[in-house]
């Protein structure tokens, strides 16, 4: 059996942004549920920050959640297990209010929801669930690792160690040795993809912040009969950098197609020139 994995999606991320929405569904159109169909993939698990706000969602968020993403998971027939992310919790105390369970509940039978640690079956592998841990929930957590059997564990975790994103680690959160039991975890939350091998984080779907800029993007399929990771990159790029150093090329011969609809950095790096700056910059703007 092979299950998609994605994390982070992040709807309504940079105040509900046009741009960044309707990139993020480039992804979803253009990548994701066209492989899941090409693939017969039937299962797919979110490891948690579906939506970017914890207080609320716009309308218009919503609408295009609704018949963007969760609307083609009914039409294609495919099971979706949702873990509750720090990011779709109204308090950080628990998770009794999250944006999963309000907006979506019990309406579709192919959708469920988890926002307490959970082991569920797949073809018959176990796999416990490790939603975001909070205070309400935390001994609850802890037992469940304790007394489950199953070897591999999916879950939006913080776990000290592991880059936070490219370049920055975090260190503080829960402590490694919690999940010396599992041969394999899998976790949502910190946006760079980075792994030591036993715990990997599987990173965000798509670019976010600059920071994810140059740092590879996509989602993941896992075989439960192999259990193998096969990561499908996401080719949509939303943040580019040009390095303008024109002692070594004529840049009236640089094509800017590649820039429309992005957000650049132009750094200079050698200005001779000033009016053929002048000139590709222009090219740039109307790009």
């Amino acid at each position: 059996m092979k299950i998609a994995l994605i994390t982070d999606t992040h709807f309504g991320a940079r105040n509900d942004n046009l741009n960044f929405n309707e990139y993020f569904y480039q992804f979803y159109n253009g990548v994701f549920f066209p492989y899941l169909q090409q693939n017969n993939i039937k299962t797919c698990i979110h490891l948690g920050d579906c939506f970017d706000r914890r207080k609320y969602v716009s309308y218009r968020t919503a609408k295009d959640f609704r018949e963007r993403f969760i609307l083609p998971f009914d039409v294609l027939g495919i099971d979706l297990h949702m873990l509750v992310g720090n990011h779709d919790i109204y308090y950080k105390n628990t998770s009794e209010v999250n944006s999963l369970t309000e907006l979506i509940g019990s309406k579709h039978k192919n959708i469920h929801i988890y926002d307490e640690a959970t082991e569920v079956d797949f073809d018959g592998l176990p796999i416990l669930f490790m939603p975001w841990i909070t205070q309400s929930n935390e001994l609850y957590a802890e037992g469940m690792i304790d007394e489950t059997e199953a070897q591999i564990c999916m879950g939006h975790l913080e776990v000290a160690g592991f880059e936070m994103m490219k370049g920055m680690k975090n260190e503080h959160g829960l402590s490694k040795s919690l999940f010396n039991k599992f041969d394999t975890v899998f976790s949502g939350h910190f946006h760079h993809k980075s792994d030591d091998g036993q715990i990997y984080y599987l990173g965000t779907p798509y670019e976010i912040y600059w920071n994810d800029c140059d740092d590879p993007k996509g989602f993941h399929i896992y075989d439960t009969e192999t259990r193998e990771l096969e990561r499908i990159v996401n080719p949509y790029r939303l943040f580019k950098k040009i390095y303008y150093d024109d002692s070594d090329k004529d840049w009236t011969e640089v094509s800017v197609d590649e820039y429309k609809e992005t957000y650049v950095k132009l750094i200079v790096v050698n200005k001779k020139d000033l009016y053929g700056f002048d000139q590709f910059v222009d090219r740039l703007l109307k790009a």
